[in-house]
């Protein structure tokens, strides 16, 4: 168990967003935009293409990882805990001094991946709340329903194990925490803590303008 869980993390860790990056181009991701190293500051501001395999890599490496654990007979809790290490690992990768991306798409892959009814509520929430104008925000709120789906599925016939409840739920709680525990960016060094705490969990952004955020160059 021990072994796999490291892979997972290694393979969790592999910075995809900032090899293409600085392969293509020469730059380090880091340096522009809202300083993640995932797709969605490669799509804003170096290539849509290339924003589209990273994401797809980093939707699909948790899956992988998981995949590979139910051929193994791992049983339920040890695939929770294979998912979460692949989540860990692009969220604090060992290869970027542990500060890298939101790993969105790495935690959507997993929780789809084992709850697969999930879809409904996360399609649902996702576009409900895609009306307010924040993209950030439909995701993290379909995302949040996904535990709270999987606990009310057994009202409706469907009942699904509290391991997975509490794994999906474990989820959300590590996307939420490296959310507000980002470095500070110098443009939110005169903002207050709670302020800052508010743009990162609503908006994943530490200033509430998102254009000027997601174009940031290199001073």
């Amino acid at each position: 168990m021990i072994p796999m869980m490291i892979v997972a993390y290694l393979i969790g860790s592999i910075p995809m967003a900032y090899l293409v990056v600085k392969w293509r181009y020469g730059e380090d991701l880091r340096r522009f935009g809202s300083g993640q190293v995932g797709a969605s500051n490669v799509y804003h501001n170096f290539s849509r293409p290339l924003a589209i395999a990273v994401g797809l890599f980093d939707f699909f490496k948790g899956i992988l990882l998981v995949w590979i654990a139910q051929l193994l007979g791992f049983s339920l809790p040890m695939q929770i805990a294979v998912a979460a290490a692949v989540i860990a690992g692009h969220n604090w990768p060992v290869f970027l001094r542990f500060n890298a991306g939101r790993g969105l798409a790495t935690t959507i892959g997993v929780s789809l991946f084992l709850f697969p009814w999930g879809i409904i509520p996360f399609v649902f929430f996702a576009a409900f709340t895609l009306l307010l104008g924040s993209s950030p925000l439909p995701l993290l709120v379909a995302t949040a329903s996904l535990p709270v789906a999987s606990f009310l599925m057994q009202f409706f016939g469907h009942p699904q194990p509290i391991a997975l409840t509490l794994g999906l739920a474990f989820f959300f709680i590590l996307l939420v925490i490296r959310r507000l525990t980002a470095p500070r960016s110098a443009e939110a060094r005169s903002i207050s803590l709670s302020q800052l705490l508010i743009n990162r969990l609503l908006f994943d952004r530490d200033i509430r303008d998102g254009e000027s955020w997601v174009r940031r160059r290199p001073r």
